[in-house]
């Protein structure tokens, strides 16, 4: 494919002939310098009308007088004029030199990557267009590359949209490429599209890098589980996004679970949409977690989701018990609630005057389970224990020849006539258990085996209530494992990390420490405020910005920090900060409990004389700790217990 350049779409000076005006102004060079601002203005509108007929001309293209017309407007409006390839090449020529107009609106003309290639090149000479619209003109993955490299080096622009274009996940990487260096853009619409788990992680790559964007559509798109987890992570260290538009993308639980996270964090999300996205009362009750410690969001939407009335009052729960929230709209207008609902609103209202809940109407219900019907055998056995009595003696006097077998009748009657809290459905339902085949005699027998039945369905009832609370936590810790490693991957490379314990003990050289790039630390330098508790960053890491461009750190011996290290015993000073000295993750370490579990590595390292100075209570009871359990191997390999 040829490349085109810029001289490509200027007209030759031969192929324009000169017009009128401009041999009138060749006859009259004397009073060129009396010349208005207004007739300068008036030429530069006929130049760019005469420069677009001509291209038209040569492309062979048929002119759009919707274009001339409008000139001297500052918006050009060219939806649905079907322009194709050649006839954005002709708008692109005549837009070269113009001054006037700064919002191009181009969706739905077909112009394809080749197209796109000509209005790459016009941008890079026209510095007054600012908003660009180029939505439903099937750019595919060749188009995207041609406007990521225009954005790369583009000063002009605020604003684009690529709505409709056919981008799939390997078109997300060029987009995250140059939005981390573009600093310009405010708005960028990429709404229905085809990016789905991969196209995610590079959409939240770009989030975690970008300064600038503010409004951000990915509507209609399929970012579900990894895509929707990573997209989330990237919002989480964002410190500039608004607007976030994510409806129609089948988020789930999963996405919920990790845009509740990242809501803990993100500081600056004012509008969120999360409409039509598979997100259940369960998913709701994750985003609340969020929402407890967010104070900036102030609109979200939930509308078209399988959300009932618990869910709905969740939300107003969660406004209603966090003093310091922004909430100010909440939208789930599919939603149908109860006279709970309203009344906990009105309440809520009160004490935040500005909140706008949209609702379906009154009418719904919380979905109940019905009663489970008691098994009557369960009953009589109950009773039986209660009272202390065998199964032969209550029934002994219907039964006195020990059969355990009694007529139907007489059976119903003892029932019906002694204290067993059983009704009339219960007891019928009893005899046709006892009596299966309608012989009209009820062998009570089957009675005496219910107990060891029930036991085991008892049991059976637990293992399942167990094995589906533990798979359910299993996957919300593995949505959360996926959400903290996407987090580590999609931040920059402006800070680093130092995760404790995860360094390597090097006695020949400086000892670097597994460091990881985050640029989110500014909810660690709030970990002072009261909505940022001990409990709430215990699972953060602790973040240092780069010095000098390299992320070695040399530290101290530290019982906290590594998992083994040659203690000083010459310093007791050292030793006694030791032991009062707490850990990253808020837990008080104990330097004998430390000693107890050195490796063999580090026994090595410590098999020396101890000083005379060092402190005899601590070693006295290391030894006493130990003694338990070394003493055989004391005795066997080695005749110095201090050693051990």
């Amino acid at each position: 494919m040829s490349t085109i350049s810029f001289e490509s779409l200027c007209l030759k000076d031969d192929d324009c002939p000169p017009s009128p005006r401009q041999a009138q102004r060749e006859e009259d060079t004397f009073d060129t310098d009396l010349e208005s601002d207004e007739e300068d203005e008036g030429t530069m509108d006929a130049s760019v009308a005469e420069v677009y007929l001509q291209a038209c001309r040569l492309v062979g293209v048929v002119p759009v007088s919707y274009f001339i017309r409008n000139l001297d407007s500052t918006t050009m409006s060219l939806t649905h004029h079907g322009l194709g390839p050649l006839g954005c090449k002709a708008l692109a020529i005549a837009l070269v030199n113009d001054m006037n107009i700064n919002n191009l609106e181009l969706a739905n003309n077909h112009i394809q990557a080749e197209g796109t290639k000509y209005l790459v090149e016009m941008l890079r000479a026209n510095f007054t267009i600012q908003h660009l619209d180029l939505s439903t003109n099937n750019l595919q993955s060749a188009g995207a590359e041609h406007v990521a490299k225009m954005l790369l080096g583009n000063i002009s622009l605020k604003s684009i949209k690529l709505s409709g274009n056919g981008f799939t996940d390997d078109d997300a990487k060029y987009f995250a490429e140059s939005f981390s260096s573009n600093s310009r853009i405010k708005e960028l619409d990429l709404s229905h599209n085809e990016f789905c788990g991969k196209g995610g992680e590079h959409l939240g790559q770009m989030l975690a890098n970008n300064e600038a964007l503010e409004v951000l559509d990915l509507s209609w798109n399929h970012l579900r589980m990894k895509g929707a987890v990573a997209l989330c992570a990237g919002l989480k260290v964002n410190v500039m996004l608004k607007h976030l538009d994510l409806s129609w993308n089948g988020f789930g639980n999963e996405g919920a679970l990790a845009m509740g996270e990242a809501l803990k964090f993100n500081n600056t999300l004012v509008h969120l949409n999360l409409n039509n996205n598979r997100i259940t009362d369960e998913g709701v009750s994750m985003l609340c977690r969020g929402l407890e410690f967010n104070d900036t969001l102030r609109a979200l939407m939930l509308a078209y989701n399988s959300i009932t009335v618990e869910g709905a009052l969740a939300l107003v729960k969660v406004v209603k018990n966090t003093p310091k929230t922004a909430l100010e709209e909440i939208n789930m207008c599919n939603v149908l609630v109860n006279e709970n609902f309203v009344q906990l609103l009105e309440v809520t209202c009160q004490e935040h005057p500005g909140l706008d809940v949209q609702y379906g109407g009154v009418g719904g219900s919380i979905a109940k389970k019905p009663p489970k019907r008691v098994d009557p055998m369960k009953v009589i056995q109950d009773y039986l224990d209660q009272h202390k009595l065998r199964l032969w003696d209550f029934f002994r006097n219907i039964d006195k020849d020990g059969t355990m077998r009694v007529p139907v009748a007489d059976f119903r009657k003892a029932v019906q006539q002694s204290s067993i809290p059983l009704d009339r459905y219960q007891i019928e339902e009893l005899i046709q258990r006892l009596d299966r085949d309608r012989t009209g005699m009820v062998d009570y027998r089957g009675l005496a085996d219910t107990r060891k039945q029930m036991m085991r369905d008892h049991r059976r009832q637990l293992r399942k209530v167990e094995s589906r609370q533990k798979k359910e936590k299993q996957k919300s810790d593995r949505i959360l494992k996926t959400f903290q490693k996407a987090v580590e991957a999609v931040t920059p490379h402006g800070s680093m990390v130092i995760s404790p314990g995860a360094a390597k003990d090097d006695s020949s050289g400086p000892q670097h420490f597994s460091a990881t790039p985050l640029s989110s630390w500014h909810h660690i330098l709030m970990s002072n405020s009261s909505r940022y508790s001990v409990t709430n960053l215990s699972n953060e890491h602790v973040h240092l910005p780069m010095v000098g461009g390299t992320a070695s750190y040399y530290p101290t011996s530290s019982l906290a920090m590594h998992s083994y290290s040659q203690p000083n015993l010459l310093d007791d000073s050292l030793n006694s900060a030791r032991g009062k000295s707490i850990s990253a993750q808020g837990i008080r370490s104990d330097p004998e409990m430390s000693h107890s579990k050195l490796t063999p590595t580090a026994n090595h390292l410590t098999q020396s004389r101890p000083a005379l100075n060092a402190k005899q209570p601590e070693v006295t009871k290391t030894r006493k700790v130990k003694k338990k359990k070394t003493k055989k191997p004391v005795e066997k390999g080695s005749k110095n217990p201090t050693q051990m």
